[in-house]
């Protein structure tokens, strides 16, 4: 393949637009999906490769808060990190490299998903493209700074339950699983109401029926928090539980203005042929 072909697999650029307003055919919907998907990969293993350079700092970021849940422990119960098998050490130095580019990149993939989705929108939702664009991907890493925060605590917690007289051993690849997942669990809730707001631009959700059911919502908040921490210790749980609420209810918020909006325009202006200009 020449290097414009292999360019080219970057580009979602229309071959074949049709209409006067120069849509894109479905086959210029695959072709773009194509590249964005290559632009996501690209940014990871670039920042895969950035991030093997700083294996010493990350394996330090993720020990340190296993070493703070020891210090708190203290005397009470005896705990020892280690790692089990040849290969091991080489797999966890990609797995922690891949984590940390995937965590740093999320506001280019996010920015990329979100923008294959706003051309389906009206041309006045054109200015929101630019707000999820900024709040997408520092929501997520202020979710995923709010899950390494309160580690500490739900390690200490859960390594808390081992007998007396017992010293427990943590294999250090199960013990990097239990932080990504949390990390990302984090992450992910607080994408949530960023969502719910792109359904309501859609016009699958309004400000009103999240009011309606509002009480659900605020006992589903709780329940998927409590699942989703894994530590039993209720303070991770509403460490989880009050942003998550706080962002849910400013969601509500926002799609009832939305709502106002939308009933305040004139009929014509929201024509489902109306070609959004991006």
């Amino acid at each position: 393949m020449s290097l414009t072909g292999v360019l080219g697999l970057f580009s979602g650029r229309p071959r074949d637009p049709i209409g006067e307003g120069g849509r894109m055919s479905l086959g210029d919907h695959f072709r773009e999906l194509r590249a964005r998907v290559m632009r996501i990969a690209l940014y990871l293993v670039v920042a895969t490769i950035v991030a093997l350079f700083f294996y010493d700092q990350l394996f330090q970021l993720i020990l340190d808060p296993y070493n703070q849940a020891r210090v708190s422990l203290g005397q009470t119960t005896q705990t020892e990190a280690v790692i089990t098998g040849v290969g091991t050490p080489l797999m966890l130095q990609l797995k922690m490299s891949g984590i940390a580019a995937l965590v740093v990149t999320s506001p280019l993939w996010l920015m990329e998903i979100w923008g294959f989705i706003v051309p389906g929108l009206h041309r006045n939702e054109k200015r929101w493209s630019r707000i999820f664009a900024l709040t997408a991907g520092p929501l997520f890493i202020v979710g995923v700074a709010l899950g390494y925060y309160v580690l500490p605590k739900g390690i200490a917690t859960l390594i808390g339950f081992t007998p007396k007289g017992v010293i427990q051993l943590t294999e250090f690849g199960d013990f990097f699983t239990f932080i990504t997942r949390m990390l990302l669990v984090f992450g992910v809730a607080f994408e949530i109401p960023l969502f719910v707001i792109m359904l309501n631009l859609a016009g699958v959700v309004s400000g009103k029926a999240l009011g309606r059911y509002r009480p659900w919502i605020i006992i589903a908040v709780f329940v998927f928090a409590a699942v989703a921490t894994p530590s039993t210790d209720p303070y991770s749980m509403l460490m989880l539980a009050i942003p998550m609420l706080v962002l849910v209810i400013a969601s509500e918020l926002i799609a009832r203005l939305l709502d106002k909006r939308k009933g305040a325009r004139r009929p014509e202006e929201w024509d489902d042929d109306t070609v959004s200009p991006l």
